[in-house]
């Protein structure tokens, strides 16, 4: 198994979702061109003495041909203006490796290693899924198919992505919200992930909320909701991923929020035993405001996460 190449040790980042023309993400200034929004630099000066990595989400420019030249003006005002982490990882969303139709993954893996040699990234990861159906980019990524043709077409496909790309790949387990996806075929979701990342020798992440929202729409409750940890790839996984999740009107939301629910620092304290090869913790889309504060809903996730990292330090 190829790990990314980073120091050992538990260590705590950020990951940030960065549209173009949001008011978290990139956006376009009359006199420099496209840059990130300065509220982004300010979150992360402030709280850099906090964060040993960053990661950004990938999301598409437009609808035109893949050019990696298109990105380079944003993407170098970013890592200029913000510290320099002592690693630099990507959130890809278009690989599709969970796709049984073809797909041409070739234009996304040159762009993908582009960014890579450009920035010096570490690794990449993508939720082990569908971000597209024949070409239509759907809204929210929908689980891969539970069924032995889906396991097939994910190995296939994660092998090819492996092959080509300059870093490891970390195949990570798909979100399963319920109103927002939806599953085919009967096949446990871990024991998908387990096969998928052993046949390829992948590196994983494990995406607390997404676990969670697995096992609530399975009707687990309770203890319940930490069940089965041993299907998992354990012994693959090197990072854990927490975003902002909410319980409303009976259903588990992955809001990506920035507000934890205890469900997930439990769950994260029990992963973190289990993982020998845990290297990164990732606090996944804060909210902060204009001027790069963090949220007060969010503050107490982020001081509790805070101190949960100064005792994987100690």
């Amino acid at each position: 198994m190829r790990l990314p190449d980073v120091p050992p040790g538990i260590r705590l980042g950020v990951g940030l979702d960065l549209p173009w023309g949001a008011d978290v993400g990139f956006t376009l200034d009359r006199a420099r061109g496209e840059v990130v929004t300065d509220n982004v630099v300010r979150f992360l000066s402030a709280h850099a003495r906090h964060f040993s990595h960053v990661f950004v989400s990938w999301q598409p420019r437009g609808r035109g041909r893949l050019d990696a030249r298109e990105y380079f003006p944003a993407y170098d005002d970013l890592f200029a203006r913000i510290p320099r982490f002592s690693a630099r990882a990507l959130h890809q969303t278009a690989f599709n490796n969970g796709a049984l139709e073809p797909y041409d993954r070739g234009p996304i893996l040159d762009l993908t290693n582009a960014l890579i040699d450009r920035y010096q990234l570490a690794w990449v990861n993508e939720d082990l899924g569908l971000w597209s159906l024949h070409g239509r980019r759907l809204p929210y990524p929908l689980p891969p198919y539970l069924t032995e043709a889906g396991v097939r077409a994910a190995v296939r496909n994660t092998a090819e992505v492996q092959r080509a790309l300059a870093v490891p790949l970390l195949v990570e387990f798909p979100g399963f919200s319920a109103g927002t996806s939806f599953t085919v075929g009967s096949l446990h979701a871990y024991d998908v992930l387990r096969r998928v990342v052993e046949e390829t020798d992948s590196p994983a992440t494990l995406d607390t909320g997404h676990l969670l929202s697995y096992q609530w729409l399975r009707g687990r409750r309770g203890e319940e909701l930490y069940g089965e940890l041993d299907r998992l790839p354990l012994a693959h996984c090197f990072e854990v991923h927490l975003s902002g999740c909410a319980l409303s009107g009976g259903r588990f939301h992955d809001h990506h929020h920035g507000v934890l629910l205890n469900e997930q620092f439990e769950l994260l304290t029990r992963l973190i035993p289990r993982c020998p090869n845990l290297r990164a913790v990732t606090y996944e889309d804060p909210r902060f405001d204009s001027d790069g504060a963090l949220l007060p809903e969010t503050a107490a996730s982020f001081t509790k996460l805070v101190a949960l990292a100064e005792g994987w330090a100690a």
